[in-house]
């Protein structure tokens, strides 16, 4: 089987829960995944699955007309048609991942009845009404319609649990730089300001007192600055002197995350990803609903923060929506503490 989801990060992740139950259910199933390169540390060696098929999709907006493109695409078309997929699911319901899925000619390819972008539902040859609310168990309903569709046993998929990289160069980074800050067995906080719309990322200002706060509460505080957009938001988090910037790749942040104690963040693929890895997680909803999006992760240990005052929309407006600039630092401290001494109950 092949699964379309060429990104991003948080969407990868919500992704994974079907294929893991794929994996537990048909063992011996050769899975294969096309994905941006950027996202590969995610999936590769995680024993999820069998084979990658790096899509550059970025660079290839920016040279359309490249020869260089075109070659790219003849090469990802021949590395795909080779494998022989008898099935192919798009998890992303996009036009580029139709496409995409289309070029891989398995015999049967599975798409959602209503994608994200109505023109994919054409490329389709079966389209799967999904009837769940949140996109985990969505994804799920494919991957299940799919099989069911494929076999002749009808099969159930819940979401299961699954087990991202460990990176040995990483591993080792992130021990030096917590050496570097003075971090030992006494651990730190992780906060993940930053998001894909502005509208989702609650005000640095805000950020910036939680992180004074949980300072005067005895514990460490690193921020995570990712790209050069989410270091702009890190840095004015952390220009109070009590959190220190962690810049670092995909793989490294991985392994950042996986030490944290807890991590506080909005609707972002870092807190997706806390959560998956199963760390306590504060997030906090605004102009997206958590009932749709939250981090549901199976074993998944969070408290979802939303002001009944938000209202969902799908601008990507670049000021913070106003309601989730309502919710207050005693809310946001008051359940990353009692997270915490759950966790220290528990270990």
């Amino acid at each position: 089987m092949l699964i379309v989801r060429v990104g991003a990060l948080g969407d990868i992740l919500h992704g994974l829960p079907a294929v893991a139950a794929l994996r537990r259910q048909l063992p011996g199933c050769f899975i294969g995944w096309a994905v941006e390169p950027h996202f590969r540390d995610l999936l590769e060696g995680g024993g999820t699955v069998d084979r990658l098929h790096l899509v550059p999709t970025r660079e290839w907006k920016h040279r359309p007309l490249s020869i260089a493109t075109l070659r790219e695409i003849a090469t990802l078309r021949r590395e795909m048609q080779a494998e022989r997929y008898d099935v192919c699911v798009d998890l992303q319901g996009s036009i580029r991942s139709a496409v995409i899925g289309r070029m891989a000619q398995a015999r049967s390819y599975f798409g959602p009845r209503r994608p994200a972008e109505r023109q994919a539902r054409a490329l389709y040859r079966e389209r799967v009404e999904t009837k769940a609310e949140h996109v985990i168990e969505q994804a799920c309903e494919l991957v299940q319609a799919a099989l069911n569709g494929h076999l002749e046993a009808e099969h159930s998929l819940s979401p299961a649990a699954f087990a991202l990289p460990a990176n040995p160069a990483a591993q080792a980074w992130c021990d030096a730089k917590l050496a570097e800050v003075s971090i030992g067995a006494e651990g730190f906080v992780l906060l993940s300001p930053a998001a894909g719309w502005g509208s989702k990322v609650w005000p640095a200002t805000q950020y910036r007192e939680l992180a004074g706060r949980l300072r005067a509460e005895g514990y460490r505080v690193l921020v995570n600055g990712g790209g050069l957009a989410d270091l702009e938001v890190a840095d004015a988090v952390a220009t109070g002197g009590d959190a220190s910037v962690i810049r670092c790749g995909l793989a490294e942040l991985i392994e950042l995350t996986r030490r944290a104690r807890l991590v506080i963040g909005g609707d972002s693929g870092p807190m997706h990803m806390a959560a998956a890895l199963g760390r306590p997680v504060v997030t906090l909803f605004g102009p997206t609903d958590p009932k749709r999006n939250g981090p549901n992760f199976p074993g998944a240990r969070f408290r979802v923060l939303r002001h009944p005052s938000s209202r969902l929309e799908r601008s990507r407006r670049t000021e913070t929506e106003p309601g989730l600039a309502r919710i207050g630092c005693d809310e946001v401290l008051a359940a990353g503490l009692e997270l915490l001494r759950e966790e220290k109950q528990v270990g």
